[in-house]
């Protein structure tokens, strides 16, 4: 069976939809307040974060590490208005592009998307260690969800 990875189209495909999503983001009334600025390589750190989860290349592991996205996200206090945006921005992203026509991976991307967006704002919020989600490492998706 092929990776969710390959499925999408690989790094290009998925490049694709993170620049989208990510123009949404930004433009978005609900998420301003997250996105306040076009930071150079979020793009890239969403497709290769997106890559990897799906079963391909694991550069975000590689170049950045797990603890970054820890870090960026704490502090933010995401709401869960802005929790369930950001979910539904990701989603209609790959609906855009074409790629949900396949309802396994169109359940895959959503379970992908709400559990990212649930463990980002759990950390948002987290004031000790102790108050961070378990995770500690990019998760590998696959067609039943994560493993």
């Amino acid at each position: 069976m092929t990776s969710l990875y390959e499925h999408a189209g690989g790094d290009e495909a998925l490049h694709r939809v993170e620049a989208a999503f990510y123009e949404k983001v930004l433009a978005d009334p609900v998420l301003k307040t997250q996105f306040t600025e076009r930071l150079p390589g979020h793009v890239d750190h969403l497709t290769w974060f997106t890559a990897e989860s799906f079963g391909g290349p694991a550069r975000f592991t590689e170049q950045l590490g797990f603890d970054y996205i820890i870090a960026v996200h704490r502090g933010l206090a995401i709401t869960d208005e802005q929790r369930q945006r950001f979910a539904e921005l990701y989603i209609e992203a790959f609906e855009e592009a074409g790629l949900l026509d396949n309802e396994a991976f169109r359940a895959a991307v959503r379970s992908h998307a709400e559990f990212g967006a649930q463990v980002a704002q759990q950390n948002s919020h987290a004031e000790t260690d102790e108050q961070l989600h378990p995770i500690r490492a990019v998760p590998r998706w696959t067609w039943e969800g994560d493993d």
